[in-house]
């Protein structure tokens, strides 16, 4: 078992923001489906993920520098590293306050992560999250931090018992969200960035303590409720976090918590377009930006420091945002989403769009090139870095189509692609992704596919091809460890079968061919090969003649994969 930190420090932080991409990739969905204010367009929880995917991508790229050193990285390289990442990387409204919070936190922690510190960097972000926002409103976010800030003030002890008692605190803030923010009591939701803040926060708990935090029932507003505060009757939703049932029992905020800034009907209309940019300014211009923007429009946000910020507003006149932030400073990465049609665009005039394309991720050049020549968008996943949901976004946005097909090819990216096709569909595009676990499922499937037929029809066809292929792939055992086909030693060569070890040989010509046969038993028609760069044609060769001897109804196809981490792909179909 690790040892536990007695203190943030770098390697915490680092397991912090790993646990935080986990958590919000797991409820991701729940918390788009929340999102209703201030803007009811479901996208809150694709946002705070793609903000702490950029932290946590930082943070590995600092520990990357380190590799070859005998220490880790210092605390202050780490969550600085966090920061940055979160602020250049922070999407929507609830993605800049959480990079926001996260600077707040980093310019504490960065000398020093014992109790005391922790402390001060809770209250430091919640009154800079404050700050950044020009017309904060009780019951969203804001509230959630500042509510975590109050509780771990309360704690003397040790770093658990403080960030334990933060994540408390923000928990039973976040139940009273829907008391405080009408929009929410209607509803019958917490707020939605509240909620994200409290998986972020929870995350941290157990990169601390060792524990996930404990969570109630989860069950959807309005679905069953049960007795808690004192009798009160109450929906759980997402996470456990008691809410209103259906909303039923709101009927106004409590006296001295009402919203300081709450439209009376959000139903009634707004700015048209979100304008997102990165801004390099000085502090002065910023100040006369923030007193533009805030004549412009609303949900405006400003977040950063140090020459470079994040900017965030909901305005009508897309262009007159963007001329401020060029009177300002150089803004760049702008980011303009219309919320009549949820499609957001780049800042430039583009060719008529394609009407359908297949987006796919490949181990190595090789299949890169296949797969161009057979019309698709390529991202290659080179060993040990894996893409990020940026890259799979940009790869949709090169393919420039109406329609995109997108094929992950790895167990591990689903949550990165699931992030990557809801930040597409935001943008206009219509994304079906087919959850294809390794590269020879995703040959199949672009085998099969036919963009003159309906889409519905392509997708459901590349979705049976891949389904319909198992998979394996040759590797080379690190250490001595356990498995499910025994104890393997550091060099054995392993085959995986579906993802879990079936064979433990001593060469790849022997183990490829007993996992041949293992799969072959079940049947199969086509057996298709991906060779990586150092594996020569002869033992192709010798596997084709395997298969051709031993199964005569089975065809053989190869493919060489260029640079890739397994030595060799196996796929049957």
């Amino acid at each position: 078992m690790p040892q536990l930190p007695d203190d943030l420090d770098a390697v915490a932080v680092r397991t912090w923001c790993s646990l935080a991409l986990e958590a919000l990739g797991r409820e991701r969905a729940e918390i788009d489906a929340i999102n209703v204010y201030p803007i009811a367009d479901g996208d809150t929880g694709t946002n705070l993920y793609l903000t702490v995917e950029s932290a946590a991508a930082a943070v590995e790229a600092v520990f990357a520098a380190h590799e070859t050193g005998t220490t880790a990285p210092a605390t202050a390289d780490a969550v600085r590293a966090m920061a940055h990442g979160a602020l250049i990387g922070a999407r929507g409204n609830s993605g800049t306050i959480l990079a926001q919070l996260l600077r707040g936190m980093a310019g504490v922690l960065a000398d020093g992560g014992d109790a005391a510190h922790l402390r001060l960097a809770l209250t430091r972000a919640a009154a800079a999250a404050r700050q950044a926002v020009a017309h904060p409103v009780e019951g969203t976010v804001l509230t959630v931090a500042t509510a975590a800030a109050e509780a771990a003030q309360g704690e003397e002890r040790e770093l658990r018992a403080v960030v334990s008692a933060a994540y408390e605190g923000a928990r039973a803030a976040l139940a009273r969200t829907p008391q405080q923010l009408a929009v929410l009591g209607r509803a019958g939701v917490v707020d939605a960035g509240g909620r994200g803040l409290v998986a972020v926060l929870g995350a941290l708990v157990e990169a601390v303590t060792g524990q996930a935090p404990v969570r109630g029932p989860r069950t959807g507003p309005g679905k069953a409720a049960a007795p808690v505060d004192g009798g009160s009757v109450v929906g759980l939703p997402v996470g456990g976090v008691p809410v209103p049932a259906g909303g039923a029992l709101v009927e106004g905020p409590p006296v001295g918590e009402g919203p300081l800034d709450c439209p009376e009907d959000l139903d009634g209309g707004g700015p048209a377009f979100e304008v997102i940019y990165l801004l390099e300014a000085r502090d002065e211009q910023v100040d006369r930006l923030r007193t533009r923007l805030d004549a412009l429009g609303d949900s405006l946000v400003v977040v950063g420091g140090d020459g470079l910020w994040h900017v965030h507003v909901h305005v009508d006149d897309a262009g007159a945002a963007v001329e401020a932030g060029v009177e300002a400073g150089r803004p760049y990465r702008i980011r303009i989403t219309h919320f009549a049609t949820e499609s957001g665009h780049d800042v430039r005039v583009q060719a008529e769009p394609a009407q359908r394309a297949v987006v796919v991720v490949v181990p190595g050049d090789g299949l890169a090139g296949l797969c161009t020549e057979a019309g698709a968008t390529t991202v290659i996943a080179r060993p040990g870095e894996p893409p990020a949901s940026g890259e799979l976004v940009d790869a949709i946005r090169r393919a420039h189509a109406r329609e995109v097909v997108l094929l992950p090819n790895d167990a591990a990216l689903r949550h990165t692609a699931a992030a990557a096709a809801e930040q597409a569909r935001t943008e206009g595009v219509r994304v079906a992704l087919v959850p294809t676990r390794a590269a020879v499922q995703g040959i199949a499937a672009l085998a099969v596919h036919e963009p003159d037929r309906g889409f519905d029809e392509d997708v459901v066809a590349m979705t049976a091809a891949a389904g319909a292929t198992r998979y394996a792939e040759l590797a080379v055992a690190e250490h001595r460890s356990w498995t499910m086909a025994g104890i393997c030693q550091a060099g054995d060569i392993l085959g995986l079968i579906d993802g879990d070890v079936a064979v433990i040989g001593a060469d790849v010509p022997a183990t490829a061919r007993t996992v041949l046969d293992r799969m072959l038993a079940a049947g199969g028609e086509l057996v298709t090969l991906v060779l990586g760069e150092d594996v020569p044609d002869a033992m192709a060769d010798a596997l084709e003649e395997h298969v051709r001897e031993g199964y005569l109804a089975v065809d053989t196809v190869v493919y060489r994969g260029g640079h890739q981490r397994a030595p060799l792909l196996i796929g049957v179909e």
